[in-house]
């Protein structure tokens, strides 16, 4: 009988439940040669021009704001008691996290102009939405004004839920889901092999894209104290479920293994008939012991997962602040240029291929504390930020290169987002 060194239990399923895993990743294999799409993320957070917080419901609430945006996004999501919490079109989905911070996810997008395009067009028709109701979306990477648990959860029985098991495991949960805005993209794969191979390059890239990403110059309603406040954050949310996949940086690391991870992890809620969510301390793989999971459960289950890069059927690289619109796309141009170019994947194999978990952790550390003065994987954090720079803007076509300035700039400078609104601060 199948048991799990984690719980002890018998798992009759547990190989088909592998499987089941394993196949919903190789169902996002791609076709070699293709144009190399991403998918963007863009969190957003809500504020009063006094950058007092604007809560999901109210006169002028993030609900409000929802209902404007209908005329244009068509397609309504609400939950089981009728509150609107996402509105669409095609290729673009306008949701809420968990205190009302507004995303647009868009794409997957062949070009970066096109990406731009969407972007600014979201931003100029959310402006028209806000202005005249006295408020404003920032890009930033944390609330500028308000403690995370003064901020109101939006009616999402999920996100209630995830807000107490979270609020247990660690301190910095409810900041994480109620505090912080992010930038993610996600880029493809063509095989098992390149989806394993830029799994861990992503992940080794991650200190270094924190640091070129940093845009969250307060916390908790105080300047920072220190640099990388995100990664700070997911430090302390909880490890089992963030962070550093276990063993990713390994060779010898599958998809297998990526599959043991899930089912040997508490699933905090699954999906039930009565309320829709339901909670539950047991792992993925206790749940489904006598059965395998089907393709929906297997999607809830890789959801529950918030590592710094996360696998589904694409790569979510995730380390990012919230920034603005052009640094949004040179963030994008970025990893468009490190991961579609075959040259610039042997050059960053080049860079990392002796980087491991323990360099992983050291580095974030590292960076933390002292920012582009640190040094990260044995050499000064400044030069591996130049060489990614040039590795990316050589792996891009050469009238997508213009795009990556903004944040090219930032790196040559040897400042960030957030120092740059401290010098701002301070003047």
């Amino acid at each position: 009988m199948n048991k799990t060194a984690a719980t002890g239990q018998e798992q009759p399923a547990r190989e088909s439940n592998i499987n089941a895993i394993v196949s919903y990743f190789e169902s996002g294999i791609k076709a070699f040669g293709g144009p190399g799409e991403l998918g963007i993320e863009l969190e957003q957070i809500i504020v009063h021009d006094d950058l007092s917080p604007v809560s999901y419901s109210g006169e002028h609430g993030v609900a409000w704001v929802l209902r404007q945006l209908a005329a244009d996004y068509p397609r309504t999501t609400t939950d089981e008691h009728g509150d609107l919490l996402g509105v669409a079109r095609p290729s673009e989905a306008v949701t809420i996290e968990p205190a009302a911070q507004i995303e647009l996810s868009a794409g997957p997008f062949a070009d970066l102009a096109t990406a731009r395009d969407t972007f600014e067009g979201f931003a100029q028709r959310l402006s028209d939405v806000l202005e005249p109701a006295g408020e404003k979306a920032l890009a930033i990477g944390y609330h500028p004004s308000a403690t995370a648990r003064s901020l109101e959860l939006i009616p999402k029985r999920r996100y209630q839920f995830m807000d107490l098991y979270l609020g247990e495991r660690d301190i910095y949960g409810p900041c994480m889901m109620r505090g912080s805005a992010s930038t993610q993209v996600s880029i493809d794969y063509t095989s098992t092999a390149d989806c394993l191979r830029k799994l861990r390059l992503a992940f080794a890239l991650v200190p270094m894209l924190s640091l070129m990403c940093d845009n969250a110059p307060v916390f908790e309603g105080k300047p920072r104290e220190h640099q990388l406040v995100r990664t700070d954050i997911w430090q302390h949310v909880d490890n089992d479920r963030c962070g550093l996949v276990p063993d990713v940086l390994d060779p010898s690391f599958d998809l297998r293994r990526y599959a043991e991870y899930i089912l040997d992890t508490v699933a905090i809620l699954i999906p039930c008939q009565q309320q829709r969510w339901c909670y539950s301390d047991r792992t993925f793989g206790d749940i489904y012991a006598a059965r395998t999971m089907t393709r929906a459960e297997v999607e809830h289950a890789v959801s529950m997962f918030f590592t710094d890069v996360r696998l589904k059927t694409y790569i979510e690289i995730r380390p990012a602040d919230a920034m603005p619109i052009p640094y949004v796309i040179a963030y994008a141009a970025l990893i468009k240029g490190l991961f579609y170019a075959p040259t610039s994947l042997d050059a960053m194999d080049g860079l990392f291929a002796d980087v491991r978990r323990d360099d992983y952790l050291a580095a974030q550390d590292a960076l933390m504390e002292r920012g582009y003065e640190a040094e990260v994987y044995g050499r000064p954090v400044a030069e591996l930020c130049d060489r990614i720079v040039k590795i990316a803007r050589d792996g891009l076509a050469d009238e997508e290169q213009g795009f990556l300035e903004p944040l090219a700039d930032l790196v040559a400078r040897r400042v960030t987002l957030a120092d740059l609104a401290e010098r701002s601060e301070r003047a």
